[in-house]
């Protein structure tokens, strides 16, 4: 026998055990222990540091704030030791590495291709919707939102003075929510921006590509510029798909100026690193000239390792937390329609927040909280807060252990039974 055909052989046996050995490799490190109970209250963590200014006590269990009660992924912690070990922490540039990351992980995972030199920094989304509004509209301009939404979008909105146009969705009897489209067309008129929030907080809408089709077209037609907060992007559970509003048509991609981070999704908002794309050359030059009058053009420095970990290294702990993430979301449904009938909830399709209806308690909204706070001992969302069609609900954040998560639930039961 030919020793070359020998030895090709013997290389394909080397290979295939290479390849077996690296497929082991990825499924142990992919072993992560979201079951582990972690010491956040000498952290200066918002979630579990502030229930007292806004509840009158911190003697309880915070589902609320939308952060993970998780450690970051082992990838970003590495990172930043090994920034940490460099021992010098001065001020910092963005090396090409660092754009280059955002435009691999966006073509990875939603198969949007971006240009580089679409990218600015921002050290949040709301910040940079904050210096739109003021760059893109003027004093008393019109701004259209869809309520219930994150209750920033409201108050960016009203703090720079303009006028809030709200069009409320549509929620339907099997508890889905749609946008209602002829409202939105009634009310558009001389409206300068529409803020999206994609996938939606609080209700968890994950938009389809025809939901956004409709929308985008009918701000085209009347010259409206869209903001998409896709913050929750990589969050998505089975079966859906986010989609990009400006990767839905080039005509999209122009009048689109799209906001996200790697924060939401590898529990890294401490470290305040967010980005805008604006494929528009126009808005580009308007928000980086925003930017650079108040000075805000560097990442910190721990900021910058940490986003390049996570968009280079972090994709199989992200697709370990959403095997658990669906694993409390779907526990946690059961568990309410077996012990709180009462209560009504539908599966998200995106977010790891659960959008309860606590109404045919036939409770006001203050009397609800008091009951949740004072018996329950349990911190949640007031549904109000996010605006219209909120009142009688609560958010709950699931990205927690189980062992947490079923305590909620626990005292959710017992305050309510």
């Amino acid at each position: 026998m030919n020793k070359y055909f020998l030895l090709s052989i013997l290389a394909r046996c080397l290979l295939n055990i290479i390849n077996i050995k690296l497929k082991l490799l990825e499924v142990f490190t992919m072993n992560y222990n979201f079951n582990e109970i972690v010491d956040r209250s000498n952290n200066f963590s918002s979630k579990w540091s502030e229930m007292e200014k806004k509840y009158g006590t911190n003697d309880l269990l915070p589902m609320w704030v939308a952060d993970m009660d998780f450690k970051a992924a082992p990838c970003i912690i590495d990172s930043l030791k090994n920034r940490l070990e460099q021992e010098i922490y001065g001020y910092t540039t963005r090396p090409d590495s660092y754009n280059e990351s955002i435009v691999n992980w966006l073509d990875r995972r939603h198969n949007w291709k971006i240009k580089s030199e679409w990218l600015i920094y921002s050290p949040g989304v709301i910040p940079a919707i904050s210096l739109l509004i003021n760059e893109l509209t003027k004093a008393n301009d019109k701004i259209m939102i869809q309520e219930p939404v994150y209750s920033p979008f409201n108050s960016v909105v009203k703090n720079n003075n303009r006028e809030l146009i709200i069009s409320p969705l549509q929620k339907l009897e099997n508890g889905n929510y749609i946008m209602d489209y002829e409202d939105i067309e009634n009310k558009i008129k001389d409206v300068k921006l529409f803020i999206l929030c994609n996938p939606h907080n609080p209700v968890g809408r994950v938009w389809t590509k025809d939901e956004l089709k409709k929308l985008g077209d009918i701000c085209l037609k009347h010259n409206v510029k869209i903001i998409s907060d896709e913050i929750h992007s990589d969050i998505i559970l089975k079966k859906h798909k986010h989609i990009p509003m400006a990767s839905i048509s080039k005509e999209f991609e122009k009048n689109t100026i799209t906001c996200m981070a790697p924060t939401k999704t590898f529990n890294i908002a401490g470290l305040q690193s967010s980005y805008v794309i604006l494929p528009d050359e126009k808005d580009y030059k308007l928000l980086d000239d925003a930017f650079t009058r108040i000075d805000i053009k560097r990442n910190n420095c721990f900021s910058l390792v940490a986003t390049e970990a996570s968009y280079n290294n972090g994709e199989s702990w992200l697709e370990s937390f959403l095997e658990y993430l669906e694993s409390n979301i779907d526990f946690a449904i059961k568990y309410i329609n077996e012990n709180m009938p009462k209560l009504k909830v539908r599966k998200p399709e995106g977010t790891y927040l659960l959008w309860v209806d606590f109404s045919a308690l036939g409770l006001s909204d203050e009397e609800l909280e008091s009951v949740l706070v004072q018996k329950g001992k349990v911190a949640l969302n007031q549904g109000n807060s996010f605006g219209i069609g909120g009142s009688g609900y609560q958010r709950i954040n699931l990205a927690c252990p189980r062992s947490m998560l079923e305590e909620a639930l626990i005292r959710i039961k017992n305050a309510i039974k």
